[in-house]
């Protein structure tokens, strides 16, 4: 196993620009049986709104490794990360540990803290009170390519 500290994201800044809407259909598209689609727009759709629920607080990380691959975080993959959420148990955060950033799942363990990698090739990395570490944010969201 091994213990992952390296840098796994990058840092892009966000910049909000005018919204960017398109268009919403109304119609669900069911991920089974296929069904008749309706013809019927509903609002446009701005993903900032979607996204980014507080912008004053949010930036981005290109995701780089494959240690979160179990949580359907790849590599490549864009983080929308929220600083104004405060860390808690399960989540995924973006955390610095001895100046390298990671990107890992939060998790109180009898009484001791972690940072766990979701795939099993990486030991999970206890926080010590030796350690310098800390939690610049709570992923929201990860955008990746199909």
């Amino acid at each position: 196993m091994k213990k992952d500290v390296k840098p796994t994201a990058k840092l892009l800044p966000f910049k909000q620009n005018a919204s960017t809407e398109c268009p919403m259909y109304l119609s669900h598209v069911p991920a089974g049986f296929p069904s008749p689609a309706d013809d019927y727009l509903g609002q446009a759709l701005d993903l900032n709104d979607l996204l980014i629920k507080h912008p004053e607080a949010t930036f981005f990380v290109r995701v780089e490794g494959d240690s979160m691959i179990n949580a359907g975080i790849y590599h490549d993959d864009i983080l929308v990360v929220d600083r104004s959420i405060p860390p808690s148990n399960n989540k995924v955060v973006i955390a610095v540990v001895f100046g390298e950033l990671t990107v890992k799942r939060l998790a109180h363990k009898q009484d001791k803290i972690f940072l766990i990698a979701e795939n099993p090739n990486y030991e999970p990395i206890e926080v010590t009170s030796e350690m310098e570490m800390q939690i610049w944010g709570v992923a929201t969201h990860v955008v990746h390519e199909l």
